[in-house]
């Protein structure tokens, strides 16, 4: 399936939605927003790259706030830095670095939205995208990424599973859980709330039942 440049969806909701899904359709249905500390400093560590530009040193091209997309994917956003070196047949490449301001995850929601930048780079540019990296402001470090054939499928059925969600305009059921303590939604979600509300719905319904 192609997608026309109506139907594109933020690079962004990729993370959103493998956070949380109910978080992914109040950012982006909703319209929903407010900020914390967290989304506070990750803001301020985007600001030089968000201002775009380009720069070269010892012959490597690096341009900040490349935007992107996938008409294939059906996805739009901006790279926060892509580094153009030159393989060893001189041969053009590019190299995606996405900065997040805390630490390296164990699920793959950072990842894959490296990944789907590394895949609009390579449908943009007809080259091949291998490796890019995750800079996260805690460690000061990069995290290497390797785009594999897993990583790639991975990203493809999320931003498959994004259109369904996003098309479909139904806000999941909040389910409470340690992450939500992170969340600067939280406050417009009100997971414990929600989740405390079905909880008595559901023992309503299942006591009227006849044993």
């Amino acid at each position: 399936m192609i997608f026309t440049e109506d139907n594109l969806l933020p690079i962004s909701a990729l993370q959103h939605l493998l956070f949380c899904a109910r978080q992914c359709v109040l950012i982006h249905i909703e319209r929903l927003w407010e900020e914390n500390v967290l989304t506070a400093e990750g803001r301020i560590a985007h600001d030089k790259v968000d201002a775009g530009g380009a720069e070269t040193r010892a012959g490597r091209k690096t341009v900040f706030g490349l935007p992107l997309r996938s008409l294939r994917l059906g996805l739009v956003g901006k790279a926060d830095v892509v580094e153009f070196p030159q393989d060893a047949a001189g041969k053009m490449t590019a190299f995606p670095v996405e900065h997040k301001r805390g630490r390296p995850k164990q699920k793959d929601c950072d990842r894959v939205q490296l990944c789907a930048q590394a895949m609009c780079l390579e449908e943009m540019l007809g080259i091949e995208v291998t490796t890019g990296a995750l800079f996260y402001g805690k460690t000061r470090r990069r995290e290497d990424v390797v785009f594999d054939a897993g990583l790639r499928r991975l990203t493809e059925e999320t931003a498959a599973r994004l259109h369904e969600l996003i098309d479909a305009g139904v806000t999941p059921p909040a389910e409470y859980a340690k992450k939500c303590k992170s969340c600067s939604l939280i406050e417009l979600c009100l997971p414990k709330v929600s989740s405390a509300r079905r909880s008595v719905e559901r023992y309503l319904r299942t006591a009227g039942e006849e044993p």
